[in-house]
């Protein structure tokens, strides 16, 4: 199948084998080889009645987005369907791992005359999970102030005695994946005599620490430590999102993501309450423009409900992940890839307009070449050496302008050769000469594995490219520096990308906060810097839509609150910028 309704991604991966799938990092994300079924993000219209006749496993999102799982046999049907607009497979999703209220003025806010600590106001951490049983998460009288936990990992039943089977939970309404646990639920594993016993009644764990760490930045009460390390919006009630990783791989996926996105805004609709909304995850593939299902859901997601969503601009800025340039008509572009030992496999992303016409070779470590591969629409394959190469020529969607040109690299035997590959554009036609490459981030890369000269702008992270987010970059707040490690987003005058990102920038550097299993730790990277946002957002949304003062104060108004009130740091010519945004998150002067 081939289809121009599915992402380039999708089609290539439908062309592979399973033996390449298997190897590749990124073509077999989505697929079960048991079953022969694909987890699958599709844009429809209309109603989903058609799908349905397909498989019976969809979760209908806000919007008319949806996830379904369907047998591989049986995606050209449904690309065939007049109902649906476009489909993706999901991607892997990564931690943005690598005194802050003081420096941010929380503490002024939270002092008289406003006294702002999120009351009246939801929080939601879709993450890995959180330590449920932590004091920072609970109230004077030792009840949870988590109104709901979805485990996306968990399985009703599991864990259960005899006694409690009664009432067993199962996933909530109108999804199909893990446990919902409510808030009496967790009172009641809270009032169990022993660990065990809490265990059986609601078996879930933050096994990483991650989003126990993020949930106690934004919305910690500190009763662990006295107040002292309480986060952002001590007051807000809680709704947690465990993403699942539900394949082997490990690693959380976008098709998890949006189902919780829309998990969290559908209980604050059914709570009433103004909702602030935590992602610190994210990944490099994609143009980064916005205009990936993911993205665009976010974008839409925004609009529905008092809603505010933060997002990490990942950790992606010092690793040497992303090359760009200029095509000029009859020239060569030789772009230089340092590949390290035990390297198992590796893609390469390019993006270029459509209208300019570029011929690839690519020149391995022993100096054979391949190419230059001309333009034909469609996969293509070679190998050199112990290396497979595959190509996919992909054509532009109905979303984006730009071309998408794909390169795997997966290994005949264990891994592919190490050294330096050449990739040669051999430019043909050139009317706007842009090119951007991107690696795999580099969570999933040896050591070492980079561009020979990379280029720092265009490494912030997808989703926080999504327009309609609050895109969080990071600083070191001891010395009020720039933390390098932080993404970065299109110059300005670069014309790239059409808005300026990140928005602003908090603490990311040795944060202090909640740590799993009892007691407080140092956190580094975008991860942390994100809550920080999201709790201030909670504050905001305190302040104008809990107490009267703006009923609309949510959403693109929350951003701009924020921007107007950053505060600028010294060492950059020019604000806004690619680095730090509109500068560093302080809450505005209320009044």
């Amino acid at each position: 199948m081939e289809s121009q309704k599915a992402e380039n991604l999708l089609n290539l991966a439908l062309d592979a084998t399973e033996e390449e799938r298997e190897k590749s990092l990124e073509l077999d994300v989505g697929y079960d080889p048991i079953d022969r079924e694909w987890d699958l993000i599709i844009k429809y219209s209309g109603d989903l009645a058609a799908v349905r006749e397909l498989t019976d496993k969809v979760v209908e999102l806000l919007n008319e987005y949806a996830v379904i799982t369907i047998r591989e046999s049986l995606i050209d049907r449904l690309a065939a369907l007049p109902q649906v607009e476009y489909i993706e497979k999901p991607k892997r999703l990564f931690f943005q791992v690598v005194n802050g209220k003081r420096v941010s003025c929380i503490n002024e806010v939270q002092g008289t005359p406003f006294s702002l600590f999120g009351q009246g106001v939801l929080t939601a951490v879709i993450d890995s999970g959180i330590d449920y049983a932590n004091a920072d998460f609970r109230n004077a009288d030792g009840s949870t102030r988590i109104l709901n936990l979805w485990d996306q990992t968990a399985v009703a039943g599991e864990n259960e005695s005899e006694s409690s089977r009664g009432n067993e939970p199962g996933p909530p309404r109108g999804y199909v994946l893990g446990v919902e646990y409510t808030r009496e639920r967790i009172n009641e594993a809270l009032a169990a005599p022993t660990q065990a016993q809490r265990r059986e009644i609601v078996p879930s764990e933050d096994i990483s620490g991650h989003g126990t760490a993020v949930a106690g930045i934004a919305a910690g009460n500190g009763r662990a430590s006295g107040g002292l390390y309480a986060g952002v919006a001590p007051q807000s009630e809680l709704v947690i999102v465990k993403l699942g990783n539900p394949r082997q791989e490990g690693f959380p996926r976008t098709t998890e993501l949006m189902q919780g996105v829309d998990y969290v805004i559908r209980k604050s609709l059914e709570y009433r309450l103004p909702l602030a909304i935590n992602i610190s995850f994210g990944n490099t593939y994609g143009s980064h423009d916005g205009t990936s299902l993911l993205e665009r859901y976010l974008d839409d997601a925004a609009n529905l409900g008092r809603v505010c969503i933060c997002v990490g601009a990942g950790n992606e800025g010092r690793s040497g992940g992303h090359t760009s340039g200029i095509l000029r008509s009859g020239e060569e572009e030789i772009v230089e890839l340092a590949v390290q030992e035990r390297q198992t496999s590796l893609n390469i992303q390019i993006w270029k307009s459509y209208t300019d016409e570029a011929a690839i070779s690519l020149v391995s470590p022993s100096g054979v070449r391949v190419g230059p591969i001309q333009e034909i629409l469609g996969p293509q394959r070679f190998t050199v050496g112990q290396t497979e190469i595959l190509i996919y020529y992909g054509e532009p969607s109905p979303y984006s302008t730009n071309q998408e040109i794909f390169i795997d690299m997966i290994p005949k035997d264990a891994y592919i050769a190490s050294g330096i590959w050449q990739i040669v554009l051999a430019a043909g036609k050139v009317i706007d000469g842009r090119y951007e490459m991107w690696l795999p981030s580099e969570n999933v890369l040896t050591a070492g594995t980079a561009f020979r000269n990379p280029t720092p702008r265009n490494t912030i992270t997808i989703p926080s490219t999504a327009s309609r987010v609050i895109s969080v970059g990071a600083y070191d707040a001891l010395t009020f520096t720039y933390a390098d490690f932080s993404g970065r987003g299109a110059p300005a005058s670069d014309g790239y990308a059409s808005l300026i990102k990140p928005d602003i920038a908090a603490p990311g550097v040795n944060i202090t906060t909640v740590a799993a299993g009892g007691g407080y730790a140092a956190f580094t990277g975008t991860s942390f810097a994100t809550p920080f946002v999201t709790g201030a957002a909670a504050l905001l949304m305190e302040w104008g839509i809990v107490r009267g003062n703006d009923s609309y104060l949510f959403g693109e108004k929350v951003k701009a609150y924020f921007r107007k009130g950053a505060r600028q740091l010294p060492g950059f010519e020019r604000w806004p910028n690619n680095q730090m945004g509109y500068g560093e998150d302080v809450i505005i002067r209320l009044h």
